[in-house]
C-alpha cells in the first residue's frame, strides 16, 4: 500500500507486533447504527505450543481501540470505540488459525440497560444533551424547540439510551451518533462543506473503480396526519408538500413530474404527537427521506483519493454524466484493509438529478468536461 498506512492502537497504544499477523480489517460507517470494526489476526504457534495473540490481554472485551488511516495528506481517523466480540477458528492445518476481533464505537455504551424513565418538561434535545453527557460525550444537540410539558404528555423512555435517542431523532428529521469523544443528535449537515471530489474514467484524476446509481421515482411523496387533540378532543392536521432541506441538484422530483400529474401521498399512522407543531416536525422528517429517490453504490481506489470517505457528509461525484454527476450525501462506507490494497466500498443518495453548475469539482475541464 504505497500511499497509506493502517495505525490501530489499543488501549491507547500501537500494538506493533499485530501487524504482520494481521490478516484483514474492516471498518463499517452506517448513517443509521453503530460504527463496527472486525480484524482477523493469524495465530502463528510458537516454539513451546503456545499461539501467539491469543492470551493477549491487550485484546479482551471493553478494550478501548482507535483505528487510523496515514495518507500523504496526513492522519485520519476511522473509528475509536471498544472490543465487543473474539471469536477463535481452529482448524486442521495451524497455519490457518485465525482470531476475530469486533468491536463497535461509543454508542454502544449507551445500548446496554434498558430503562423506565419519564421526561417531563424538556425538550428532545435537552433530553439528548442529557443523556450524551452522562456517557462522557461532548453533545452537540440540536434545539428541537417543543417542550413536553407534563401536563399534556411526558415522554416515557422503555428502552435504552440509545434506542430512546434514535426514536427522538426519528421523529424530528435529525440523525443521532457518536464519533470519537462527541455525540451528535442534529440534522442532517447537507450544506456543510463536502467532502474531496470522487471522479470516473476521468483520467489521472480517476479513483473510482465502481459506480452504479438507480432511479426510484416512487419514494417521493407528500406526508400528511391527524389525530384527535387529547384535551379538546378536536381534530388535529398536519401536511408537508415541500421540504426545507436543500437540493442537491437541477432537477428535484417535483421537477420530474409530467405536465397534470400531481405527487404521491402518505398518510401517516399509529403514531401519536403532542400537537401540531410536533406532528408537522414528524411529517417533514418523513417527506424528507422520500425525496432521496436516487441511490448509488461504488467502491474508491483509496490510494487515489487519499482520504478517508464519511457518511452523514455530501461528496462530489463527477465523470458519471450529466443526468448523474453532482453532490451526493454519503450513507454507508466500509473501509476494507488486506495485504493487497485498502478499498472503501460506499453507498450514498441525492433528491435530485443534473448539476446546478455550483458543484465544486476542482479542476481545469470545466463544468462540462467533469460531467462527461
Amino acid at each position: 500500500m504505497e500511499h497509506e498506512r493502517l495505525r490501530i492502537e489499543i488501549d491507547g497504544a500501537e500494538i506493533e507486533e499485530l501487524y504482520p499477523d494481521l490478516l484483514s480489517l474492516e471498518v463499517e460507517l452506517d448513517e443509521e447504527l453503530a460504527g463496527m470494526f472486525r480484524m482477523q489476526i493469524g495465530l502463528p504457534q510458537q516454539e513451546d505450543g503456545s499461539w501467539r495473540h491469543l492470551d493477549d490481554e491487550r485484546l479482551a472485551p471493553w478494550t478501548p481501540v482507535t483505528i487510523k488511516a496515514d495518507f500523504d495528506s496526513g492522519e485520519e481517523e476511522l473509528i475509536a470505540g471498544y472490543i465487543t466480540h473474539l471469536r477463535i477458528d481452529f482448524c486442521g492445518e495451524p497455519t490457518q488459525c485465525m482470531l476475530e476481533v469486533s468491536g463497535m464505537d461509543g454508542s454502544v455504551l449507551m445500548d446496554r440497560e434498558d430503562k423506565l424513565k419519564a421526561w417531563a418538561n424538556k425538550k428532545d434535545s435537552d433530553i439528548a444533551q442529557e443523556i450524551l453527557r452522562s456517557y462522557g460525550f461532548s453533545p452537540e444537540a440540536e434545539d428541537t424547540g417543543i417542550v413536553h410539558d407534563e401536563a399534556v404528555s411526558t415522554i416515557v423512555q422503555r428502552e435504552t439510551d440509545m434506542q430512546l435517542l434514535r426514536r427522538l431523532a426519528l421523529r424530528n428529521g435529525f440523525e443521532c451518533f457518536v464519533e470519537g469523544a462527541r455525540g451528535f443528535f442534529r440534522a442532517p449537515q447537507i450544506d456543510a462543506d463536502p467532502q474531496p471530489v470522487l471522479a470516473a474514467h476521468f483520467g489521472d484524476e480517476t479513483n473510482l473503480a465502481r459506480f452504479v446509481a438507480e432511479v426510484n421515482a416512487l419514494t417521493p411523496a407528500n406526508v400528511a396526519m391527524s389525530q384527535v387533540d387529547r384535551l379538546s378532543k378536536e381534530i388535529l392536521d398536519a401536511a408537508v408538500d415541500s421540504g426545507s432541506e436543500p437540493v442537491l441538484g437541477d432537477t428535484d422530483a417535483a421537477g420530474l413530474l409530467a405536465p397534470g400529474m400531481t405527487a404521491g401521498q402518505v398518510h401517516v399512522a399509529m403514531s401519536v404527537a403532542t400537537g401540531p407543531a410536533e406532528m408537522t416536525a414528524l411529517c417533514r422528517g418523513l417527506f424528507h427521506r422520500g425525496q432521496w429517490f436516487v441511490t448509488v453504490q461504488g467502491a474508491v481506489d483509496a490510494a487515489r483519493y487519499g482520504h478517508v470517505l464519511r457518511p452523514r457528509r455530501t461528496v462530489p461525484i463527477k465523470g458519471v454524466g450529466e443526468t448523474y454527476s453532482g453532490l451526493y450525501y454519503v450513507s454507508h462506507v466500509t473501509h476494507r484493509f488486506t495485504d493487497c490494497a485498502y478499498a472503501q466500498e460506499f453507498r450514498a443518495r441525492r433528491n435530485a438529478l443534473r448539476p446546478t453548475g455550483d458543484e465544486p469539482f476542482e479542476g481545469d475541464s470545466g463544468l462540462l468536461g467533469a460531467l462527461l
